[in-house]
């Protein structure tokens, strides 16, 4: 048997990737000996031995980058292109009907690479056991196809490249090879073989051309390779060796050709069913773990859930706390601005009582003012009244012997006297009216405004209330039960009903008076009517008396005309005097009565004014 040594030997190339080779070849550093420890990407093959033996396989993350990297493949993506261009081949049209493969993709895999190695090498197309050899890396590298490709053909290059020396025969010469390492390891299961005419051929080259994955798992197959990759090329003859020695107590019993097929089924039945045992206690292991290790997480869970509570518990508080803080610093302020509020309509109540105040002195002392001014008019009419009627007694002693014109216009003097006195009367009577109108009008202005104010401070007081009973509210929910709370919100209700039942007493207290003053207005107006009516009555009685008189004096006194002139005179003079002194007398009555009514209905209007000025501070208490 014919082993090269040295590097392991490629697939064919094309000429563009040997020029290419060549290159790196240039780059590489180190000597020609250790060439063959020295892998790519800076691993070393005798640390990769030293860790495989050590633990007996590679990492199963990097195992593919470990072969790739043992195996030194090429990855000539133009070659394997042109390969994988040509198509299938035809010797493998037929491929799923002699290798039924469930998976589409994977048949699909395993027909391209058999095709790109058949379009490589001829001989490759009439290779049967080409199939199965491939197989298991096709399923391992499914879906890197030229990994694939470069990893069979890498194979059947330095482990397989003495195969084909008696095709299509198989391999005599590595059977032999194999025969002989069995005769000097075992020379009794040889010798058991020999003696029932049991050939290499069939304990030795089924397992080459299957390269052991019939017999073998999956993480087994892998195992075997990752030394056999790691390994020199005769290392797979030895496996093969191995595994009958490891079989040789089941071989030594069979006698027939059948029965050593036979056990090579059974066998990997049994190494198939003990996998599968260790799997399923493996399985029943890491169920166990996974279940420890879950309800570990439970604890840890439950652990971080409690300390999270906990934080969220202190965390509420802490919040609550604030929000408490907070409340009272919001309600320490609306207090105070309430405070500064009610304080402000304080002061403007005080401003607007001495304003009122002001005005109403002002008011009496312009009346004082008018009534002395009056009293002062009056008194100087007296004094005119008198010095006229002392002139016209005098003019009467000293004109007794005047005629009837000198009469004529005194009586014309006199009547126009008294009619302005009546003019003026009125003229005074009017400017009274005037000013108990507008006084009226100022205290119905004044009661508007009242009555403003009172609901303006009612609904500021039904505002508080509100704001109030809120934060009561609040505050009981911390403190007390709903049951002291719906108590204290029905009599607090009671309240406001009984605060609404006196406000509409008031109300309707003030709608009486406003009736009652407009009643008294009514009978003010009606009785200085009256008594104006009664004074033009009274002024104009006597002058309509003493005509009638003069003129039948005049007619009965026609024998002593001197005498009846005289009578008519003193009587008219007697006449004008009496009217004149109940004139002044029912004047000053009048007025008295004008005068006393105008002060009690101020009096009445700053007592109701106080009362409602007082209304809001007691609803405010």
């Amino acid at each position: 048997m014919k082993v090269t040594t040295g590097r392991v030997q490629r697939p064919a190339k094309s000429r563009e990737n040997r020029i290419q080779t060549r290159i790196l070849k240039q780059d590489l550093a180190g000597s020609f000996e250790n060439k063959e420890n020295e892998l790519s990407d800076g691993l070393n093959k005798k640390r990769l031995q030293i860790l495989l033996k050590g633990y007996g396989e590679y990492p199963t993350k990097y195992r593919m980058f470990i072969w790739r990297s043992l195996l030194q493949l090429p990855e000539n993506h133009t070659a394997f292109s042109s390969l994988e261009d040509k198509g299938v081949h035809v010797a493998f049209l037929n491929l799923q009907k002699k290798y039924p493969i469930k998976s589409r993709k994977l048949l699909r895999v395993l027909q391209r690479t058999l095709s790109a190695l058949a379009h490589w090498s001829a001989i490759f197309s009439e290779t049967p056991y080409l199939p199965l050899l491939a197989f298991p890396f096709v399923k391992l590298f499914q879906n890197n196809q030229l990994i694939c490709f470069e990893v069979v053909a890498t194979l059947i290059i330095n482990w397989c490249q003495h195969w084909f020396e008696y095709f299509p025969n198989p391999p005599i010469n590595i059977l032999s090879m194999i025969e002989n390492v069995l005769a000097f390891h075992d020379k009794e299961l040889l010798q058991h073989f020999i003696d029932h005419d049991i050939t290499s051929q069939l304990y030795a080259w089924p397992l080459l051309e299957t390269i052991f994955s019939e017999v073998l798992t999956r993480e087994e197959w892998l195992k075997l390779f990752d030394n056999v990759f790691s390994n020199h090329p005769s290392f797979l003859l030895m496996t093969v060796v191995a595994y009958n020695i490891c079989s040789r107590a089941p071989l030594l019993n069979c006698s027939l050709k059948d029965d050593f097929e036979m056990v090579e089924d059974m066998q990997a039945e049994v190494d198939q069913q003990r996998v599968e045992d260790e799997a399923w206690y493996q399985k029943q292991e890491l169920l166990r773990k996974a279940e420890e290790t879950r309800r570990e997480l439970l604890l840890q869970e439950e652990e971080k859930m409690v300390q999270q509570r906990q934080r969220l518990a202190s965390v509420k508080r802490e919040l609550k706390v604030k929000e408490m803080h907070l409340q009272d610093a919001t309600r320490r302020r609306f207090l105070k601005l309430q405070q500064d509020q009610r304080e402000m309509e304080l002061r403007r109540l005080d401003d607007e009582l001495e304003r009122k105040v002001h005005m109403r002195d002002r008011e009496i002392a312009t009346t004082a003012k008018d009534l002395e001014m009056r009293h002062l008019e009056l008194e100087s009419q007296k004094r005119l009244y008198e010095k006229n009627l002392i002139r016209n007694q005098e003019a009467v002693a000293k004109e007794m012997r005047e005629d009837a014109d000198a009469f004529r216009r005194k009586v014309d003097l006199e009547e126009h006297m008294f009619h302005k006195l009546i003019e003026t009367d009125q003229t005074q009577n009017q400017k009274t009216q005037k000013l108990i109108e507008e006084d009226l009008a100022k205290a119905e202005q004044a009661c508007l405004n009242a009555d403003w104010r009172i609901q303006a401070l009612h609904k500021q007081r039904c505002d508080d209330l509100q704001r109030n009973e809120c934060y009561h509210e609040v505050a009981r929910l911390l403190r007390e039960n709903r049951r002291k709370e719906t108590e204290v919100l029905n009599a607090m209700m009671g309240e406001e009903a009984k605060k609404w039942e006196e406000a509409k007493e008031k109300d309707f207290h003030l709608k009486s008076e406003k009736k009652a003053s407009a009643l008294a207005d009514a009978s003010r107006k009606w009785f200085l009517e009256k008594e104006i009516n009664d004074a033009l009555e009274h002024a104009e009685h006597p002058y309509r008396k003493a005509v009638p008189r003069y003129q039948n004096g005049q007619v009965a006194s026609s024998c002593s005309p001197r005498a009846s002139q005289l009578n008519a005179v003193s009587e008219t003079d007697s006449a004008t005097c009496i009217s004149l002194n109940q004139r002044r007398i029912q004047w000053g009555t009048m007025e008295r009565d004008l005068m006393e009514r105008v002060r009690n209905l101020r009096q009445r209007l700053a007592a109701q004014a106080r009362n409602r000025c007082q209304m809001p501070h007691l609803l405010a208490t």
